[in-house]
C-alpha cells in the first residue's frame, strides 16, 4: 500500500524562512502545492504558522514571501529601546504579528484546512500541553471551529519575546516550543496512537530552522548560578527536546523512515528575530533543497496524498461568517 507521509516543522522565529524556502524550492519541481503531498503536518511556533498556511492551501512560495513581509513588520523598531523593554516586559508587542497574520489568513478557521494538522502550544493556567488538532478523529470536536490567527498567535507566543495569547475562552497560551519545539515526536505519536496508521508505512520529513552547536561555555566545567544560566538554559532544554523528539520518531517509525533536514551553521549565525539575514536563510533553503531533492522526491513527492475528509466538516452554523482564501 501507499505510504503515509508526515511533515514536521520546528519553531525558530524568523529562521522559519529556511524551511519555508526549502519547501518552496522543492515545490518548483512538483505539481501543485507541496502541502497536498502530506497526510499530516505538525508545526510549532513559526513552523506552526507555516503548517497552518499549507493546510489552508497556500503554496510554500507564498508563505516564503509572507515571511519576508512579516519579519520587517513584527521585528522592527529601535534596537536599544527593545533591549530596555526586554528587561521587564516581552521584547515585542504582539499586535504587529496579529495584523500580519490577519492580513494573510483573515477569518479562516482550522476547519478550513485541507490537511490534517497538529499545532503544539502550552496552557499557562494549568501547565498542561495544549495541542490544536484538525477534526481528524471523532474526539476532536472543538478545535476545528477556532480561528487560524488565534492558533498561530498561541503557538508563536515565545516567552520573553511575545506575551501569552488568550483565546476566546480566556485561556493563556504560549509557544509550543516550550515542550515541542521539534514536533516530529508529537507527529509520529499522533499518527500511530490516534490515527492508528501502520508504522511500517510511515515516511516522515522533519525540517529544522538550522542548527548551531550547543555552547554553554564554562558551565560545562563549573557549577554556575542563576545569572550565568539565565540566557543559556533555554538552549539546553531546546537541544535536549529536539534530540529526544527525533529519537522518539526514529524508534517508532524506524530510522530509515525519518528524514531530518536542519543544516549546521556557525554559532550566532542566525537569530529568532534577526531580519537582516532573511535573504541568507532563503538562499540556504534553496541550496539544501537542491541537494536533497533527488533523495526526497521519490519518497514524498511521487503523487499527492489522498483527500482528507474531516470527521466534522466546517459548517456556517459552527462559526460566524468567515472569508475564503485570498
Amino acid at each position: 500500500m501507499d505510504s503515509y507521509r508526515v511533515l514536521a516543522i520546528d519553531g525558530g522565529g524568523i529562521k522559519g524562512v529556511f524551511p519555508a524556502s526549502f519547501l518552496a524550492s522543492i515545490e518548483e519541481e512538483i505539481e501543485g502545492s507541496i502541502g497536498e503531498y502530506f497526510d499530516l503536518i505538525a508545526g510549532t511556533s513559526t513552523g506552526g504558522i507555516i503548517a497552518l498556511g499549507l493546510g489552508l492551501g497556500f503554496t510554500a512560495k507564498e508563505l516564503t514571501e509572507f515571511y519576508n513581509e512579516l519579519g520587517n513588520q513584527v521585528f522592527s523598531g529601535n534596537g536599544l529601546l527593545r533591549l530596555l523593554r526586554w528587561i521587564g516586559l516581552s521584547k515585542y508587542d504582539k499586535e504587529p504579528l496579529r495584523k500580519a497574520l490577519e492580513s494573510k489568513f483573515g477569518d479562516l478557521r482550522l476547519g478550513d484546512s485541507k490537511i490534517r494538522l497538529v499545532i503544539p502550544s502550552l496552557n499557562l493556567e494549568t501547565g498542561e500541553v495544549h495541542v490544536f488538532k484538525t477534526a481528524h478523529h471523532p474526539r476532536f470536536e472543538k478545535d476545528y471551529k477556532m480561528k487560524v490567527v488565534d492558533i498561530a498567535l498561541a503557538t508563536a507566543a515565545a516567552p520573553t519575546y511575545f506575551p501569552a495569547h488568550r483565546d476566546a475562552s480566556g485561556t493563556p497560551l504560549i509557544d509550543g516550543g516550550t515542550w515541542a519545539n521539534n514536533p516530529v515526536g508529537v507527529a509520529v505519536v499522533e499518527v500511530i496512537s490516534v490515527l492508528e496508521w501502520d508504522r511500517a508505512n510511515l515516511k516522515v520529513l522533519s525540517l529544522g530552522c538550522t542548527t548551531a552547536p550547543l555552547d554553554v561555555g564554562i558551565g560545562r566545567h563549573y557549577g554556575m548560578g542563576r545569572l550565568y544560566w539565565a540566557d543559556k538554559i533555554a538552549d539546553v532544554f531546546m537541544y535536549g527536546q529536539s534530540s529526544g523528539a527525533l529519537g522518539t520518531a526514529q524508534l517508532l517509525a524506524g530510522h530509515k523512515n525519518v528524514f531530518r533536514i536542519s543544516p549546521n551553521v556557525p554559532p550566532n549565525r542566525f537569530g529568532l528575530d534577526i531580519v537582516k539575514e532573511i535573504k541568507s536563510l532563503s538562499g540556504l533553503g534553496f541550496s539544501e533543497a537542491r541537494k536533497a531533492l533527488s533523495k526526497l522526491k521519490p519518497v514524498f513527492f511521487d503523487k499527492p496524498a489522498e483527500k482528507f475528509n474531516p470527521c466534522f466538516p466546517l459548517k456556517e452554523q459552527d462559526t460566524e461568517k468567515h472569508t475564503e482564501k485570498p
